[in-house]
């Protein structure tokens, strides 16, 4: 059986008692102190992630802008230098490869950050579909390591605890510096709702910047349990839930990220079709009327009790205080106010279709 991978933080983590699960093949962090602490953490204050799990792809060279616009959703011609795009890469059926965030670092250089669970997915895909353009691709995925540090006094901690000055940087923006000799990548999005930021470097760059984080008071280590609650809790996908080489961007409601005035790219003719038609099914918010609740691949059902859809995400909403789930419905269902079942165990609760944005974002504009 082939060993799970492990960050450059593995040790620490182990060392402080967190609580180690596999996740895409890597040994990971879910919690330390509790997903509730670590939640409310970043909502109030400031926690910090290690995701150095995550994928990292430089595409570069005279043809990469085009190389990027042929295989990414969003339109990196548009952006500026210094500017972040979130987006999709799509197969030809128009199912999502993967999201991913695209750093613009220059008109012939970019910064993919891909999922964890994709990387070698990723990377041979991106390889495959470059024939016939003048680039290079570096896969740097094992050579960076990556933190987040979220919450509403992350922009504080950053220049506090570890010297770096982030308060020029708006939302979806980065800027590349050295600190103390050491190259590193900083930029403002945040996967938690909360304002927050995400560092790039070396390993053993990464490594001491988490030890000084820890040694601080002024933040709490969080594991994977509560990212997952948090990005749910405002609405963003999770790529294996509510994204998939099977679901479009369109149906995942998330057709503000395909640009289809830019030209032709890989998928573009089936997310045409369903921009102008409408998708025979979409992703929606659901408010479970009860305090069961409900998980991934539970049926929902119409009031008649047929089976119209499943849940991709379901929790007990920990900033809301509610049952709530994101859920795949078919198209005439998926009107806000629709009610309908879900299936939990062997007892069927009442829902109803809402906003999948369940808590306000907190982000800095």
């Amino acid at each position: 059986m082939e060993q799970n991978k492990r960050t450059c933080l593995y040790d620490r983590h182990v060392a402080a008692g967190a609580l180690i699960s596999p996740f895409a093949g890597f040994d990971m962090p879910i919690q330390y102190e509790g997903i509730a602490e670590e939640h409310a953490a970043v909502r109030n204050d400031c926690g910090v992630f290690d995701v150095s799990h995550m994928g990292e792809v430089n595409i570069s060279g005279p043809d990469a802008l085009r190389y990027v616009n042929h295989i990414f959703t969003n339109d990196v011609a548009k952006a500026h230098d210094g500017q972040v795009l979130y987006g999709m890469m799509l197969n030809e059926n128009g199912g999502t490869v993967d999201d991913l965030l695209v750093y613009r670092r220059a008109e012939d250089s970019f910064f993919l950050v891909i999922n964890a669970s994709n990387i070698e997915k990723d990377v041979a895909w991106i390889r495959k579909n470059a024939e016939g353009y003048d680039v290079e691709i570096d896969d740097l995925s094992d050579s960076l390591a990556e933190l987040a540090v979220q919450g509403p006094q992350s922009e504080t901690v950053l220049k506090e605890v570890l010297g770096i000055n982030a308060s020029e940087l708006t939302f979806y923006t980065f800027k590349e510096e050295l600190l103390d000799g050491a190259h590193i990548l900083v930029s403002r999005t945040g996967y938690t709702g909360e304002d927050g930021f995400e560092i790039y470097a070396e390993p053993d760059v990464i490594s001491s910047m988490w030890d000084a984080l820890m040694e601080s008071e002024r933040c709490k280590p969080c594991g994977l349990g509560c990212r997952d609650t948090l990005r749910f809790e405002v609405g963003l996908p999770l790529y294996g839930d509510e994204l998939a080489d099977d679901i479009t961007p369109v149906e995942a409601g998330l057709s503000m990220f395909v640009k289809l005035d830019k030209g032709d790219f890989i998928g573009r003719e089936t997310v045409a079709r369903q921009k102008e038609e409408g998708p025979t099914r979409k992703i929606v918010g659901l408010e479970v009327l009860d305090r069961a609740i409900p998980r991934h691949g539970y049926e929902v059902l119409d009031i008649e009790g047929n089976v119209v859809g499943s849940i991709t995400t379901g929790y007990r909403g920990l900033s809301v205080d509610k049952s709530i789930a994101m859920a795949m419905v078919e198209a005439p269902f998926a009107k806000t106010g629709t009610e309908l079942q879900v299936q939990i165990r062997r007892k069927r609760f009442p829902a109803v279709v809402t906003s999948k944005k369940f808590y306000k974002k907190s982000y800095k504009k």
